[in-house]
Formats: C-alpha cells, sequence, structure tokens
C-alpha cells in the first residue's frame, strides 16, 4: 500500500499530515515565513496547531489572547520569546506555555531556517485569523480591530531585531 491509498483508509477521527504539508492542502505566508495547519477545523471549541516556518527574521506583534492559551515548541533555529515581563531564547527542543490573558511577543531570531510549533488551546478564532492575514503573506497589520475581531489586543509592535 502506497502513502496516498494509506491515508484514504483511516478510520474517522484519525488526523495524518506529513511532513512539509499543511492538512488542508493549502498555502499559508506571512511575507517571514510559512504556516502548515497541521490539526485544525475542530471549530472554536477544539484544538489549532501548526508549524510555522521561518526563512527569515521576524514575528508576530505583541499583543494577548482573551480566551486561548498558546504553546511553543522550537522545532529548528532559535526563538526570543516575551511573556508577561519574562524573557526566554527557545532553541530546538525547548517549549513555552503562554497563559491567556498575558502579554507576548515572539520572533525568530537565527540566520538559518526556524521551525515552530505554535498551538492553540481552545482553537477560538485563530484558524480565521490566520486565513485573513496569510492572503496578504505579510505579517498581520496593526489593526487593533483586525485583531480584537478574532479574540486578541494588539499591544505593541513585533520585537525590534536590530
Amino acid at each position: 500500500m502506497d502513502e496516498s491509498s494509506a491515508q484514504l483508509v483511516q478510520p474517522p477521527g484519525i488526523l495524518r499530515v506529513l511532513a512539509g504539508e499543511d492538512c488542508f492542502g493549502e498555502v499559508r505566508g506571512l511575507g517571514v515565513s510559512k504556516l502548515e495547519f497541521k490539526v485544525a477545523g475542530q471549530g472554536s471549541s477544539g484544538l489549532l496547531s501548526l508549524e510555522n516556518v521561518f526563512h527569515e527574521k521576524g514575528g508576530p506583534a505583541r499583543h494577548l489572547h482573551l480566551e486561548q492559551d498558546e504553546w511553543f515548541y522550537a522545532l529548528e533555529g532559535d526563538f526570543l520569546m516575551e511573556v508577561g515581563t519574562e524573557r526566554f531564547t527557545l532553541h530546538p527542543g525547548d517549549s513555552l506555555m503562554a497563559p491567556r490573558m498575558v502579554p507576548h511577543v515572539w520572533a525568530h531570531i537565527g540566520n538559518a531556517r526556524g521551525r515552530i510549533l505554535v498551538t492553540f488551546m481552545p482553537a477560538g478564532k485563530m484558524e480565521d485569523f490566520f486565513r485573513v492575514v496569510t492572503q496578504a503573506n505579510a505579517m498581520p497589520q496593526q489593526d487593533p480591530a483586525l485583531w480584537r475581531a478574532h479574540g486578541m489586543e494588539l499591544l505593541g509592535p513585533p520585537l525590534s531585531l536590530e
């Protein structure tokens, strides 16, 4: 049985996504990176897990989630993270939880490729947020109304990597 036919006979509830692929077979870009949904489509009470693959330095603006905890797991490269008043550098194999209602900001800081797994619990409106913002293939606009419409508060600019 080849790889493609193995996917067709999976029992309901099992989701297998191959390396470098998106669970919907879609392509999403944020300018400095691309997003691959790994677990999505679970509705507002489910889980959203995505792999963010960076080819340049950068990351999102400072924000907080009103209803989601956000978990990060560094796969490749280094990431500077600020959660509340704490600052961390994640290296491959390191993870970090950013609880809901706590301001955070992060960025890929290495010169090589970076990959980080990001999981939102519950998914809330995050899947829709990424579908909207990746249409421009740029980091999300710093438009407070856009972020608020998706259950977040925009609090400041991205990290300065100068």
